[in-house]
């Protein structure tokens, strides 16, 4: 076995004996130096060496899914490429900080409905390379039939994905039923033989979102660990937790409503997967810390930083926008060179770039 990960490139990993550490000449901008990869503990130490065809990152405890888990975005060129080396460099330096369990890649934020299949696949291979060594790669899933989303599993696996996130199709917003959605698991979970999250939508995304009782059989499908629960709603999030953990206490339930964290975090969580932690990624693992020590003035002072991010973001119609305003922050910030998003989303108008300035130094980013 080896180090580095499938694909035409390693990304940072070295091979023996420097398994674990990120080469800094790998991320463009650092110096040629090693530095240790952060918080490679006991519980990750058996499972560091590895390629897709062999033993997945899965760290051996009785819940190996929980924690925080950033929802990467997909770095474009200008000609709207792939810009791979940006990836990894943006994965690398949002997934290996203490108290993240992994990454979710080629999700919304990552533009999964908008890339090509080889697209979908070379996003994987590339964030599995950057930190599949001693972090959970978590892929998604969005195809608007239940073949190709069965092809993209074996795609993601294939990639070198320790489990896999479900998105429902964009056209359930308009026509969905119990049986459509449970073949439509049924079909991935056959395909790739990995474990699944589901994904929740908002109570504002029509049928997407899984009537109670729709939720319950899935939950109950074999290989389904964990829910990324997006209704973004409060209320809906705490009767979906309760009837989780009645039905099938060990799948986690897994906040991901941006401007409500704090308050689900009170209701209950084992951790998320978020794509405001592309921005503030230790502010996310420190309001969850701060709830899970009952600190309940840290939580609020963390929730000061997350609410303006989440509604110039989120809360800001069109919702659509929302990954096109995660780029236009992190290049703000200086992280990524180009904010390009696939068309026909974006560029954004001068004044949307101003008022998310203003959201960054309202959160103590950037200067007032």
């Amino acid at each position: 076995m080896r180090a580095e990960r499938i694909g035409s490139a390693n990304y940072g990993y070295t091979s023996a004996p420097f398994m674990g550490k990120l080469r800094a000449d790998a991320i463009p901008g650092r110096s040629p130096t090693t530095r240790p990869c952060p918080v490679l503990n006991a519980r990750f130490a058996r499972r560091l060496c590895r390629t897709a065809q062999d033993t997945a990152m899965i760290p051996a405890t009785a819940r190996p899914f929980d924690g925080i888990y950033p929802s990467t975005i997909t770095p474009l060129r200008p000609d709207f490429a792939l810009d791979e080396a940006m990836l990894a460099r943006h994965t690398a330096e949002v997934a290996l900080l203490p108290g993240i369990a992994g990454a979710l890649c080629a999700g919304h934020a990552g533009e999964n409905f908008h890339l090509s299949r080889a697209e979908k696949k070379r996003v994987i291979e590339v964030t599995a390379a950057t930190i599949g060594a001693s972090r959970i790669v978590v892929a998604g899933i969005n195809a608007e039939n239940s073949q190709a989303a069965a092809e993209h599993a074996r795609d993601a696996k294939a990639a070198g994905a320790d489990a896999l996130m479900v998105f429902a199709p964009n056209s359930w917003a308009m026509t969905q039923d119990g049986e459509m959605a449970v073949r439509h698991h049924q079909a991935i979970i056959a395909a790739a033989g990995m474990p699944i999250f589901l994904f929740q939508a908002s109570v504002n995304a029509g049928r997407m979102a899984y009537s109670a009782p729709v939720l319950e059989r899935l939950v109950r499908l074999p290989g389904i660990v964990g829910i990324k629960e997006g209704s973004w709603e409060t209320a809906a999030y705490e009767a979906t937790r309760r009837m989780v953990k009645s039905v099938a206490p060990s799948v986690s339930v897994m906040a991901s409503g941006d401007e409500h964290l704090l308050a689900c975090y009170v209701l209950g969580s084992e951790g998320s997967l978020v794509s405001l932690a592309d921005i503030i990624p230790e502010t996310i693992v420190a309001l969850d810390r701060a709830v899970r020590t009952s600190d309940l003035a840290q939580a609020r002072r963390h929730h000061d930083i997350v609410y303006p991010l989440a509604k110039a973001i989120y809360g800001t119609p069109p919702g659509g926008h929302a990954t096109a305003r995660i780029k236009a922050c992190l290049k703000l910030l200086g992280r990524i060179p180009c904010d390009a998003t696939k068309p026909p989303i974006g560029p954004l108008p001068a004044e949307e770039i101003a008022r998310l300035h203003a959201a960054l130094a309202a959160a103590g980013l950037l200067p007032a």
